[in-house]
């Protein structure tokens, strides 16, 4: 695309006129929809959804999102906030899973991709200097609005995603391989009971690398984790007992075969090439210190198949979807679907230019079969739907705007958000009404409700 062709992003901004951008006050009810507002012009849309309009939030009244017609949304743990337990929430929101609680609420748990050695923000800490961490909020469905927060585990660094458990925890990830300044190794998987606070010992077995996401087959109860580097590896840990991550277990990585052994590339395969007769290779040094051999490069070395990138991970449809941020021909990402019963796995989807998809990250699978990506792209960032024959649509643009007046009880600071990434999005377990996700920063949590059964979502 040359410069004088306007962009799918450059179509979408000059429709924007100012009544728009106006002014808006809170509306009363969850059920109040958008009225009047006009649609986005000459952009793709969802021929089950529609497309995009400007939507208020239901917390603040202000047009933060632009959804399809007939969904709506609400903000929660903006970052500043003061939760229930008295911590102010962190910021730097990232992955994110729901729960359901014995009660029929849902308790989602949340990272924060947070670095640095400014002080641990709770206990319990596996670094007391380490800024990272997670936090646990608590929504109603039925009554559709966020009932509590508590800050969950301290001490790690930069935890970006993870991924629940069919236990009911979650795994948080640290995308990092430093050491700190007192010589406490980073770059570990923690767990996290959505009930209560996380274990701040870390599970060494799962491997110490830049790790991003996990998703656990359920039926075996072996892990596959994701790792943001280039070049990365496709993991896959296999516990000694399964649901018991902390006794132990192997960690290997994935081969696709070669004729003559070594390591194969998948940075530019495009949309449906396949690989079959998968197997994987055991990493001997799962927790190598600053002056050994990496687990990608020890993997590598023994035929690993080698990634760019890769990020997204999520169980469902029997499958296990993976996300590449920049890999495929454009190097604006692809999606991988594999299949652990029969050791197959083909590319979903790979982006074919920017304007069709900009370097997704998180990545979640809907209780309809459908799948949430979240862009981390340079501009204009959206949520799109990806339906499992790999016909991808926009379902949500990014508008974060914090008005130079601020927003009353908020303490983030005045600007333009909207080249914020999307992180976390998952649906609540109970019956998949709800959709929440982040917008990193400044940092807020939504919930979008709506008639998600009208498409794949």
């Amino acid at each position: 695309m040359t410069a004088t062709q306007p962009t799918r992003r450059g179509i979408l901004r000059g429709s924007v006129t100012a009544a728009a951008l106006a002014a808006l006050g809170p509306l009363d009810a969850l059920g109040a929809r958008t009225a009047g507002a006009a649609p986005l012009a000459k952009l793709p849309a969802s021929p089950d959804y529609g497309p995009l309009y400007p939507t208020r939030d239901q917390s603040t009244g202000l047009e933060l999102l632009r959804l399809p017609r007939g969904f709506e949304y609400l903000s929660y743990g903006w970052t500043g906030d003061l939760m229930t337990d008295g911590l102010r929430t962190p910021g730097s929101h990232d992955g994110m899973a729901a729960f359901r609680r014995a009660d029929g609420t849902v308790a989602i748990v949340r990272n924060h991709e947070r670095g640095g050695y400014g002080g641990a923000f709770t206990t319990p800490a596996y670094n007391p200097a380490a800024t990272g961490g997670t936090t646990t909020l608590t929504f109603d469905p039925d009554a559709g609005q966020f009932t509590g927060s508590w800050a969950s585990l301290g001490g790690t660094i930069r935890n970006c995603a993870g991924g629940p458990t069919p236990w009911g925890t979650w795994l948080t990830c640290e995308e990092t391989t430093e050491t700190g300044p007192d010589g406490t190794r980073h770059g570990y998987v923690f767990e996290v009971p959505h009930t209560g606070k996380g274990d701040p010992r870390p599970l060494k077995g799962m491997g110490r690398f830049s790790h991003e996401a996990v998703a656990v087959d359920p039926r075996t109860g072996i892990v596959y984790l994701t790792e943001d580097a280039t070049p990365s590896g496709l993991y896959r840990y296999l516990p000694t007992s399964p649901g018991n991550l902390a006794a132990g277990g192997t960690l290997q990585m994935l081969v696709i075969p070669t004729p003559d052994g070594t390591s194969y590339s998948t940075y530019g395969d495009g949309t449906d090439t396949r690989y079959d007769n998968l197997t994987w290779v055991t990493i001997g040094n799962p927790d190598p210190g600053p002056d050994e051999t990496s687990c990608v490069r020890q993997g590598i070395a023994l035929g690993g198949a080698a990634f760019r990138r890769l990020e997204g991970a999520w169980y469902g449809n029997d499958r296990v979807y993976i996300v590449s941020t920049s890999g495929g021909p454009a190097g604006q990402g692809q999606v991988f679907e594999y299949d652990p019963t029969t050791e197959r796995m083909r590319v979903l989807f790979a982006s074919p230019d920017a304007a069709v998809l900009n370097n997704p990250d998180n990545i979640c699978v809907s209780p309809r079969g459908g799948i949430v990506l979240c862009e981390d792209g340079s501009s204009g960032e959206y949520l799109h739907g990806l339906t499992t024959d790999g016909e991808i649509f926009p379902f949500a643009l990014n508008q974060v705007v914090v008005p130079a007046s601020g927003v009353p009880g908020k303490t983030v600071a005045p600007g333009d958000y909207s080249g914020s990434e999307w992180c976390g999005s998952t649906f609540e377990p109970k019956n998949g009404n709800w959709l929440f996700v982040n917008a990193q920063s400044p940092g807020i949590t939504f919930a979008i409700t709506g008639p998600w059964r009208r498409g794949s979502l």
